[in-house]
């Protein structure tokens, strides 16, 4: 064993102890964070304008501040992004993470000197959780590399801005520069499609153990290696055997990857958003991702059938269930207050407190009341493919309310990379784990509402020119699972 490896346990061992310390005093934890956030931000105008010198419990907060997305914050947030000072969070935020999404453009999140450590530590805790619990190390001897968007800064009224994952590319750490891949150079190029070959090009005979990306991204990595090089990526690779992903359910990928790589690998699922790194998967064993409860962030929870609702119940860390949908609600250290993220969860565990992403809260289908979710969907395909060759390589699901002809129904629009023999049979499946999982949806099949569900095949790559098409290829872009609309599903039927 290396110096390295052995050096990794021991720093391992020692994070391991320091989470143990909040991870196992959750509610006081958070009564902490969230009094902290309150003081530091009472001299803010957000501060003056909600009566934080008054709020003394959470009470006193759910009362004063309401809950609020992009948009509502936005009036803030322009003021922040013209250089003015004590806005939303003390002094001047150093960065905005530039995100695209929202009804009238760009959105900037702000991330401050508080806020910035956390999306590192965080990253670089889910790996020691990983060597603390299994004991492999051996892999901090060879090449990593970070599937992410360009490094390259803009700067506006003195503040730089670029993408959440190329400001992070400039906070590696020195013990890990020599390991990181792609080079630089790589790393700034914008064209996805460019890059992606650029870094093929640059790993292929490099001895990577460690490969970091959204799923899908990753994919199209994976597929020019095995073309480059006529063999699985885990024989041109010999030693890769961790991924470490965020952004989407790995399930629907997971039977493909293992195509690709030849073997299985061991993997780790991230939480990270430009606006606070939540979570990540602690454990091998037990199902989600520990909720990061001392990182600047004060959690709310709405329950998902509530949140339309007027004035909804918000509960804290301490009275959150184990299998409800919960919105998530946020309140950070880079002034961002009892903001909604557009995330769903749920708790798998309530000890330590550990979630899954449920879906998107604009992310469902209900056009007939069956308020179906992005989790309900990636389980009941996974459920029809087990036992069978079939593998998917992407989908998207969208409701069909005017059909030309018979009942209307939910239409998946499915990329096979292996068909199953019959697809009706397949679809017959999937409507069956839906069912199951879905009692509204199981009473409008059963009342004869809907019909059982369609699949409309996708070409090869056709997702890819998707996302193409509306300029979201690669980086960050993730594909949304299901949608109330037919946007997605008209570009496939033209």
């Amino acid at each position: 064993m290396s110096i390295k490896s052995i050096a990794a346990k021991l720093f391992a061992q020692y994070i391991h102890n320091k989470v143990q310390t909040w991870a196992t005093k959750p509610v006081e934890t958070q009564e902490k964070v969230f009094r902290d956030l309150i003081e530091q931000a009472q001299n803010t105008q957000f501060g003056k304008d909600h009566d934080f010198a008054n709020i003394k419990t959470f009470q006193d907060f759910a009362a004063k501040v309401p809950i609020r997305d992009y948009e509502q914050l936005r009036s803030y947030v322009d003021r922040v992004v013209k250089g003015e000072e004590n806005i939303l969070w003390k002094g001047k935020p150093i960065y905005f993470a530039k995100t695209s999404g929202t009804t009238s453009g760009a959105k900037y999140i702000p991330l401050t000197k508080e806020s910035m450590p956390y999306h590192i530590e965080a990253a670089r805790n889910a790996i020691l959780s990983y060597i603390h619990e299994t004991g492999k190390a051996d892999f901090v001897n060879g090449k990593m590399i970070f599937l992410q968007g360009s490094p390259i800064l803009e700067e506006k009224n003195g503040i730089k801005l670029g993408r959440l994952s190329g400001i992070v590319a400039h906070f590696v750490p020195k013990y890990l520069q020599k390991n990181r891949m792609p080079s630089w150079e790589t790393n700034c190029i914008e064209d996805w499609e460019t890059k992606v070959d650029a870094i093929v090009e640059e790993t292929f005979n490099e001895n990577m153990t460690v490969i970091s990306g959204i799923p899908s991204w990753v994919q199209m990595y994976f597929e020019k290696l095995q073309q480059k090089g006529n063999k699985p990526v885990g024989e041109i690779f010999k030693n890769f055997n961790l991924f470490i992903y965020g952004g989407v359910n790995y399930e629907p990928y997971r039977a493909k990857f293992e195509n690709l790589i030849g073997r299985k690998v061991d993997a780790i699922e991230l939480f990270p958003a430009s606006e606070g790194f939540f979570a990540y998967q602690d454990s091998q064993k037990e199902k989600g991702m520990l909720l990061l409860l001392n990182s600047g962030i004060f959690y709310e929870f709405v329950k998902a059938e509530e949140f339309f609702t007027e004035n909804p119940r918000r509960y804290t860390i301490g009275e959150v269930e184990l299998g409800v949908n919960y919105v998530l609600l946020l309140s950070t250290n880079a002034g961002l207050w009892a903001y909604n993220i557009g995330d769903t969860v749920q708790f798998t565990s309530l000890n330590p407190y550990r979630v899954i992403v449920s879906g998107r809260i604009k992310h469902y289908i209900s056009a007939f009341g069956e308020h179906v979710i992005g989790k309900e969907v990636e389980s009941a395909l996974k459920e029809a493919m087990e036992d069978t060759d079939v593998r998917v390589n992407e989908f998207t699901v969208a409701p069909q309310i005017t059909p030309n002809q018979g009942l209307p129904y939910h239409e998946w629009f499915i990329e096979f990379e292996n068909e199953p023999e019959n697809l009706e049979d397949f679809a017959l499946k999937i409507d069956q784990a839906m069912r199951k999982q879905n009692t509204y949806y199981d009473d409008l099949i059963v009342g004869n509402v809907l019909r059982t569900v369609v699949i409309t095949k996708v070409a090869k790559n056709g997702f890819q020119e998707y996302m193409k098409s509306i300029g979201k290829l690669g980086g960050q872009n993730k594909l949304p699972r299901l949608a109330n609309d037919r946007k997605i599903a008209d570009f496939f039927v033209k």
